[in-house]
């Protein structure tokens, strides 16, 4: 008996049902709830598992180089980065009939084959390689760390190498380690490797292992350095002709601060990048040595906490025992960490379209579009984690002695306040920007289109011009040439940064108006309403005036009983689950409008965008009805085209989206009785009754059906968009 399934926990194991199979499974990760589990073990663990980790991800990227350095066309790719499309890796499928052979078979290759849209190309172009055997070191080096990963968790589960508690709770060191170490050192590292390998190639100099101490970055080398001249490795930079690549046009600067784009690739100068990580890397070696540790000299973070009192002592005690808390609950770390994950993310689906770093990837638009959608996802799906967690931490490992009136109980006695002010945002959010566009609606289908409301987004205008984009002509700041802004910047670096802003072929600084306006707020309402969902789930986790004793029943729980009415999905899990769909949702409307905005952009056709997008049937009409045509016709009766595959997975995910509804609308009793009708029918048939099963078959709990149907929701819905992106983008721009 004990060696069956789950084996980390022996109530589960004895289970005579098929519960036995979904609730090991779902509890496999949750370290904390299994038979003989130490705090120790625990840390232990998940130290083992992230090495497991970065082994997955280590022979993940490995692959992507290999499989490019095998069946891909690199090297032909980087003699004409505009033109050839680049390749992923060949498709092997018996399935392909002569039409799909011809129809896959592009980019140069001799059989069919997949195209990246991932823009790897671009960004290992930029940062110097150029061969295939450049791409296959890489692949190897990268499964040498992978091994490497997998030896170390091995290793660390070993006695000898186990690491204590107090080790892994030892904030300040980590911290130095990890800012220092981690941050600065890598991103030292890294500038190293810009300066001596990636800025050389760019202009056209190979530099390997075998001559990069012949090389000199910079002619003068390291004298400007040492001579405090350090103001020589900005002089002579590239100019405005360099050809990427190329020694023609190529200048001598390595690290500089020119602002804007490099004319020919539309990405940020090589040089620049450089500049930003090496000051990225002073900031953080400095930042690696702030705390206290071994030495007596430094910040202690507890002393930090504890002496963050607001003034006058009017807002409670402040930051006193969060040092604690936090470095004792795994959850509230987790939290922070993926709050600021998710953000981070996000910001860099926002920075790589709009300050592309990676040459010629802005003229790859449906790379462009893919990797923002790409990065909004996970975003999206990490900050939701986030608050799953916090709400976690005030379930199993928040204590109220030890956070008397602090920031955190302070959070709890006013919660009633932050969810209905929420509230009150989401619904003025929902009101007003849907009663805007129905009224614009209206007034299209009674055929007075000029009596829209149609508000011009001001305050951003002001924003953007304030930076320096005239074409709204507040002439403030940046774009006014008579300020003081203006003229004290022209020495540094505005010429590139004002050149860049107001050239309409980047995504620098869109031009807005009453369309943004609309979606803008209607992206806000579904941001405020995912977090209401969540914040009312972390806050209400240990419980409320209708259940008190909540924190009692753990994270997910289905129902108190039936002689406790209104206690059915009131769990912190059943608000995650809520708002994972207002999230989706809200992607949704990012990634349509930011889609929508650039089709009309690259096709030179801004005027559809900021007519269309101000009522509702325009962003049904002439975005998803308009850009589904192709896609929708990648087979038909007259044959298929390299859309096909889309226009099949565009199916599929609407197919795999539908199902979700059948976990999420029928309930456990109608699949029990089911489920019941089957066995017994099984048990009755010739052949099938040969086939006994040990666990008696019962229908999913209320929360796995949720979780099961929630994920086909997620993953369909995905799987619809990305190939509605893709195809549709890829179609019109090739």
């Amino acid at each position: 008996m004990a060696l069956r399934f789950p084996r980390f926990s022996q109530g589960l194991a004895q289970d005579p049902t098929t519960r036995r199979i979904w609730f090991g499974i779902a509890t496999a990760h949750d370290f904390e709830s299994h038979d003989d589990i130490t705090e120790e073990r625990l840390y232990q663990n998940i130290f083992a598992s992230h090495f497991g980790q970065l082994a997955i991800i280590f022979l993940w990227t490995s692959g992507n180089l290999f499989h490019v350095a095998w069946q891909g066309n690199f090297e032909a790719w980087v003699q004409d980065p505009l033109h050839v499309r680049p390749i992923a890796h060949a498709i092997w499928d018996p399935h392909f009939g002569q039409p799909a052979v011809e129809a896959f078979t592009r980019g140069g290759a001799l059989g069919p084959v997949n195209i990246a849209y991932s823009g790897i190309y671009q960004w290992w172009y930029t940062i110097g390689l150029r061969t295939k055997e450049d791409l296959y070191i890489g692949a190897l080096f990268l499964l040498f760390l992978s091994a490497l990963s997998l030896l170390a968790g091995w290793l660390h589960l070993q006695p000898k190498w186990k690491p204590s508690v107090s080790w892994f709770k030892n904030a300040e060191s980590r911290l130095n380690h990890h800012l220092s170490g981690l941050f600065g050192v890598s991103s030292l590292a890294w500038t190293g490797h810009l300066v001596h390998v990636a800025i050389p190639g760019s202009r056209g100099e190979y530099v390997r292992w075998n001559n990069f101490l012949d090389v000199l970055p910079h002619p003068q080398g390291l004298g400007p350095l040492f001579t405090g001249q350090w103001n020589l490795y900005a002089q002579n930079p590239d100019s405005s002709s360099h050809l990427f690549g190329t020694s023609q046009g190529a200048g001598t600067a390595i690290l500089t601060l020119l602002g804007g784009f490099h004319p020919q690739t539309q990405s940020l100068w090589l040089t620049d990048i450089a500049h930003h990580h090496l000051a990225i890397a002073f900031v953080f070696l400095v930042a690696g040595h702030m705390y206290r540790t071994n030495f007596g000299i430094g910040h202690s973070i507890k002393d930090l906490l504890e002496a963050h009192i607001p003034p006058g002592g009017r807002l409670g005690r402040g930051h006193k025992g969060l040092y604690d808390t936090i470095n004792n609950s795994l959850h509230f770390q987790l939290g922070l960490a993926l709050a600021s994950l998710g953000v981070i993310t996000s910001l860099v689906a926002q920075h790589m379209y709009s300050l592309p770093a990676y040459a010629f990837i802005a003229q790859d638009f449906t790379t462009q579009a893919a990797l923002y959608t790409h990065h909004q996802y996970i975003a999206g799906f990490i900050m939701t984690g986030a608050f799953a967690h916090g709400a976690i931490f005030f379930i199993r490992d928040y204590n109220p002695e030890q956070n008397e009136d602090n920031v955190l109980a302070r959070m709890l006695d006013h919660k009633e306040a932050i969810i209905s002010h929420l509230s009150w945002v989401s619904l003025f959010l929902g009101f007003h920007t849907l009663g805007l566009y129905v009224h614009n609606d209206v007034m299209l289908a009674f055929g007075t289109p000029e009596k829209q409301i149609l508000i011009e987004p001001i305050f951003a205008q002001w924003i953007q011009s304030a930076h320096g984009k005239t074409s709204y002509g507040f002439d403030v700041l940046l774009s006014s040439t008579n300020s003081p802004a203006f003229n004290a910047g022209r020495s540094i670096w505005l010429p590139g940064w004002l050149n860049a802003i107001n050239e309409n072929r980047n995504s620098l600084f869109l031009t807005i108006g009453p369309g943004d306006f609309l979606v803008h707020h209607a992206i806000a309402l579904g941001l405020h309403t995912t977090t209401l969902i969540l914040v009312k789930g972390a806050l209400d986790a240990r419980g409320s005036k209708l259940m008190p004793d909540k924190k009692d029943f753990g994270y997910s729980f289905p129902c108190d009983g039936p002689g406790r009415g209104g206690t059915c999905d009131i769990s912190a899990w059943d608000a995650f689950y809520l708002a994972v769909f207002w999230m989706l949702n809200t992607i949704g409307w990012v990634t349509f409008y930011w889609h929508w905005k650039h089709i009309t952009l690259w096709q030179g056709n801004v005027s559809q965008f900021n007519e269309s997008s101000t009522y509702l049937m325009g962003w049904l009409r002439d975005y998803l009805w308009l850009n589904s045509s192709q896609l929708i016709n990648g087979y038909n009766p007259f044959g298929m085209n390299s859309l096909s595959v889309w226009a099949w997975m565009f199916l599929f995910g609407h197919l795999v989206w539908a199902t979700g509804f059948m976990f999420l609308i029928s309930w456990r009793g109608y699949w029990q009785e089911l489920i019941e009708t089957l066995a017994w029918a099984h048990e009755r048939t010739p052949l099938a009754n040969l086939i006994r099963w040990r666990d008696k078959p019962v229908a999913l709990s209320i929360v796995q059906a949720r979780l099961v149907g929630l994920a086909h929701f997620s993953v369909g819905y995905i799987f619809t968009y990305a190939a509605f992106l893709i195809a549709s983008t890829s179609g019109k721009f090739g």
